[in-house]
């Protein structure tokens, strides 16, 4: 059983998300709070699998409630998806920074929230489809002065390869295929990557590849 945490200042809301989650019988949620603040403290309370978490509420944000539980050691096996309507560029950065494990829109289907709660309580991370092109859009507007290719000096020349993979949204198998590598060691490559380059999941490691243009858009 996954065990969720609703955290957002809408009543109905956190009724709906309960309700979506829980249908087909492999979810629970465990608990609710209306605030950031609240949320924090039901998450320590309660220690679940995975968190669904508004962004604008009182008290605390959800972006800001996300770096509190991202930050306390004693949370480090919690999942934290920021569910919202915005979509702006600077939420979407800021919470893959905070370190969400996943950023998804609440248009979302009930069938794929579902699946969004499992993937990122497997240990994935995910973003809806249209966050990502909005990600991805965002950095190729930049100015290619702003990008910083420093943290690429840590990484071997393969490291560099799967890198620029994961960036261009592969999985590992699809990584392990298009490298010639095994399935575990492109696991291994990933894990390696997250390491060393200071990232707590997949996502942050597609930020990583384009702020450092070693992909670059549409390639």
């Amino acid at each position: 059983m996954i065990r969720v945490v609703v955290v957002d200042d809408q009543v109905l809301v956190r009724t709906g998300l309960r309700a979506l989650a829980e249908h087909d019988g492999d979810i629970a949620v465990v608990g609710e709070a209306a605030t950031g603040r609240t949320g924090v403290a039901r998450v320590r309370e309660l220690h679940p699998d995975v968190v669904l978490m508004d962004i604008r509420m009182p008290e605390l944000d959800g972006l800001e409630a996300t770096r509190v539980i991202v930050a306390d050691p004693a949370l480090h096996d919690v999942a934290v998806v920021v569910l919202t309507t915005f979509d702006e560029d600077e939420h979407i950065f800021e919470a893959i920074r905070s370190g969400a494990a996943g950023y998804l829109l609440k248009d979302i289907s009930p069938a794929d929230l579902r699946r969004a709660i499992r993937v990122v309580a497997g240990g994935e991370a995910l973003l809806a489809p249209s966050v990502t092109r909005t990600v991805l859009s965002s950095i190729a507007a930049r100015p290619a002065a702003v990008l910083d290719a420093t943290p690429l000096d840590r990484l071997s020349e393969r490291e560099r390869e799967v890198l620029q993979q994961v960036g261009r949204g592969l999985s590992n198998a699809e990584i392990a295929q298009a490298l010639f590598l095994s399935p575990a060691t492109a696991r291994t490559y990933v894990s390696r990557l997250l390491h060393k380059l200071g990232a707590r999941d997949r996502a942050q490691l597609v930020v990583i590849a384009y702020e450092t243009g070693l992909v670059a858009p549409g390639s």
